[in-house]
């Protein structure tokens, strides 16, 4: 059992916290969060500098390949039972009206957004939190049930970007007024700006300005005149072909490739999904970076794994032949090409 600190500043108590989701020990985590409280240390900050750094740090060991999928699972757990223990000691009660807070359709990071729902909620809202994965139709069928002032959508993958717009969109038929934040939008928003939404960067810009109606209103229109050219909607009818087609070239280009396990050709075609996500993705908000930093987090994550770079090339070169007749594609296909190691090509 790692033994609780008594520090009353979650600067302080940050390495103690870090130490108890290592070791799993979920007593302990909440110990020390609630010792904070009593320290009289306000629940946002509880939440915002100690829980919320943390989670960072535990989704880069798992990307550095120094935690496993169920370390990472059991930490996140832990945080999760602190975020309920830290607002049931608080119990604020609501002031002003409701905001529905959920992850878009098909994101199941439900942490980040959980931590705004809770600030939201310190700050005198009444909260409706859906949790991970919410499918926009039912979040529709939601809002038509319940008078909300605003809802709170997080992408934490920028892959889901094109459902993220819908279901913006949707929620904006509803004439609910809508704010984003996550990852998934790029750090600094741009995507956000691209689809025409109010993005925030942290739960206390997101709670700001929910609180300012005109503002939130307010954002200029989408800028998605480029879809016209049908590049994106023709990628999403061919992504099953893309992906056969780059693991027949593969197994037949890397011999090793035909002998994989189960667990390892599972992998190998999720990866070659993902590629093919990206790539739509990035032709959807036509911005390759969003591309080539994807490029560039996966050629990471293979090395750590001890799988070289050249094993991203592979299937961009041969999506790059595929998809020839896509000029946005090919661009996008070629920058993320070129941001891969020279010597792993």
């Amino acid at each position: 059992m790692t033994a609780a600190t008594t520090a009353a500043d979650p600067t302080d108590a940050y390495a103690g916290y870090l130490e108890c989701l290592a070791d799993a020990d979920e007593s302990a985590a909440i110990d020390m969060a609630i010792g904070l409280l009593d320290a009289g240390v306000p629940a946002e900050r509880v939440l915002l500098d100690l829980v919320a750094p943390a989670q960072s740090a535990v989704g880069e060991r798992w990307a550095r390949n120094e935690w496993s999928v169920a370390e990472e699972h059991a930490a996140t757990h832990i945080s999760e039972q602190v975020v309920a223990a830290v607002a049931a000691h608080a119990n604020p009660r609501p002031t002003g009206g409701r905001v529905v807070v959920a992850c878009m359709d098909g994101e199941w990071h439900a942490l980040p957004p959980r931590l705004v729902a809770e600030v939201l909620r310190l700050r005198g809202w009444q909260v409706t939190f859906l949790g991970a994965s919410v499918p926009a139709a039912h979040l529709v069928s939601y809002l038509h049930r319940y008078d909300a002032h605003a809802v709170a959508l997080a992408c934490a993958l920028p892959m889901r970007l094109p459902y993220a717009h819908r279901m913006i969109e949707a929620c904006r038929r509803s004439d609910v007024p809508v704010v984003v934040g996550g990852r998934g939008f790029g750090a600094d928003g741009r995507w956000a700006r691209r689809l025409g939404v109010a993005w925030a960067p942290n739960a206390p810009a997101a709670a700001e300005l929910i609180a300012d109606e005109r503002a939130l209103r307010g954002v200029p229109p989408a800028r998605l005149a480029h879809l016209v050219d049908d590049e994106y909607a023709s990628l999403v009818r061919r992504r099953g072909e893309l992906i056969d087609s780059a693991l027949a070239d593969l197994r037949e280009r890397v011999p090793a490739a035909r002998a994989y396990s189960p667990t390892q050709l599972d992998a190998t075609v999720s990866d070659l999904g993902h590629i093919v996500d990206f790539l739509a993705a990035a032709v959807y908000v036509d911005d390759p970076s969003l591309f080539t930093e994807f490029v560039e987090w996966l050629s990471e994550i293979l090395l750590s794994r001890g799988v070289p770079a050249g094993a991203v090339a592979r299937p961009l070169d041969h999506y790059g032949v595929a998809l020839r007749d896509f000029p946005r594609a090919v661009r996008v296909l070629a920058l993320g090409r070129a941001v891969l190691p020279a010597a792993d090509g």
